[in-house]
């Protein structure tokens, strides 16, 4: 009887240490998608993917512009081959759209998280003042280092990149081929208007 008691006893703690049963892990958030936009040229269709949670205020800035319908029948105004075709704000007769107020320059995080102004990236556009930039926008044909940030001057301040282009890399090929000119004190512009036609936003893939 003893003997069993004993037995009874050592097992008790046993019984107290058995692990409760663990509840079910609730399931890993699914990342958002991120927002595309198609840009319907004279060259061909070129589609962007926008990265939102590096550049917010960018992304959300050329977002808006998109669904104003800014962009539709503006032109590439400025084609430099081995550089960067850039549009988003002029008419075929190359006057300036107006626009709304300029954005903050979000380079600095977006080239710390490793997006940089290489071939294929879409990047803003703006004057000497870093934080100027407002609907125009420039796509790199090529890895352009000299447009990010070397230092926090004027001049070194660097250039937002904000997505890049998952389709249609071929029509900006193909744009930077045109012919340009000089023409209204500006440089680099094509003979001929490359047409931005629209600017579309895609349903989430």
């Amino acid at each position: 009887m003893r003997s069993a008691l004993v037995t009874l006893v050592l097992a008790l703690p046993l019984v107290a240490q058995a692990p409760a049963p663990q509840p079910a892990s609730a399931p890993a958030p699914t990342p958002a998608a991120k927002p595309r936009v198609q840009l319907l040229t004279s060259y061909g269709p070129i589609v962007v993917e926008l990265e939102s949670e590096l550049a917010p205020k960018t992304v959300a800035n050329f977002l808006q512009y998109v669904k104003d319908g800014f962009y539709k029948g503006t032109i590439f105004h400025r084609v430099i081959d081995g550089f960067m075709v850039q549009g988003g704000g002029m008419t075929d007769t190359l006057m300036e759209k107006p626009t709304r107020d300029p954005i903050l320059n979000e380079v600095g995080s977006t080239f710390k998280a490793g997006l940089k102004n290489a071939r294929g990236t879409i990047a803003m556009a703006r004057t000497q003042n870093p934080h100027s930039a407002s609907s125009q926008f420039y796509i790199n044909l090529v890895d352009n280092p000299s447009l990010d940030p070397h230092g926090f001057s004027e001049e070194g301040f660097g250039y937002c990149a904000f997505g890049r282009v998952v389709s249609g890399m071929e029509a900006v090929d193909k744009i930077a081929k045109v012919r340009t000119e000089w023409r209204r004190g500006m440089g680099d512009i094509p003979q001929f208007p490359v047409y931005l036609k629209d600017a579309v936003l895609l349903p989430p893939q």
